[in-house]
């Protein structure tokens, strides 16, 4: 037996670049601000989907390596509708939320060196390496406010402000501890026997339980203010980019 794990659904907000970069822009700008967002999110995907891969390889199963996912190849790990299609979809019309899904990362609880640690350390080489990305993104984010201004260092720094608001997401998204995310094998690993089996009847109904803490309750909203606002600082208080020009770049 080989359960998936890592994200099968994924949540990203199109509005880091969306449609307030829209405004103002030409079709041709329009069009290089989405394909430099799906790259971002691509990228990302893949780091994601790798780390896991990688982690269960380093705890004894190599399945996911033996199957070639454990790689940034973003083709090994895209699904058709889930990773293009729907993406593409939100970016090109707009939409605040993109939701989609890739390939599940599989994985043998049997080869693990550690079947009761493992699952948890493979679940959560995820999110821990979106927070990787998230803080290199930051850094190098700090370096080209400090750069004069060009055309080259203002895409730059959108690329990487599109690398931090898609990682932020992702990491938040998938630590939320339901099936399938990465935050439900974290939180199974406290949970009794007797209650880790009741608490895997929910997965059939995890999908309408995700659509309503995301969309109605809106439970990543608090989060991603706070990294977004922590990244600002982080990368540009202090710098020539920050105030008037920082908006230009951001998009306001």
């Amino acid at each position: 037996m080989q359960p998936p794990l890592g994200h099968r659904y994924w949540l990203c907000a199109s509005s880091a670049g969306g449609s307030r970069y829209s405004k103002g822009l030409t079709l041709s700008d329009q069009i290089s601000i989405i394909l430099l967002q799906y790259l971002c999110l691509l990228f990302s995907l893949s780091v994601h989907e790798g780390a896991h891969a990688a982690m269960a390889n380093y705890w004894g199963d190599p399945t996911a390596k033996l199957m070639g996912r454990m790689t940034l190849n973003p083709v090994k790990h895209a699904d058709i509708m889930g990773t293009v299609i729907l993406p593409l979809f939100a970016m090109i019309t707009g939409w605040r939320f993109m939701f989609g899904w890739a390939k599940p990362v599989p994985y043998n609880p049997r080869n693990l060196t550690d079947r009761k640690k493992g699952p948890v350390f493979i679940a959560l080489a995820g999110p821990c390496s979106n927070l990787l990305i998230i803080f290199v993104a930051v850094a190098v984010l700090r370096a080209l406010a400090l750069l004069p201004e060009s055309d080259t260092v203002n895409l730059f720094m959108r690329t990487f402000f599109f690398l931090v608001m898609i990682n932020s997401i992702l990491m938040i998204f998938n630590l939320i501890p339901i099936p399938p995310l990465d935050g439900h094998h974290v939180l199974e690993y406290f949970l009794p026997y007797e209650m880790k089996k009741k608490f895997q009847q929910i997965g059939p109904y995890s999908i309408f339980i995700l659509f309503f803490l995301v969309f109605y309750l809106r439970i990543l909203q608090v989060p991603m203010n706070f990294i977004l606002k922590l990244t600002l600082l982080l990368a540009f208080y202090g710098t020539p980019v920050w105030g008037e020009r920082l908006l230009s770049i951001l998009g306001g």
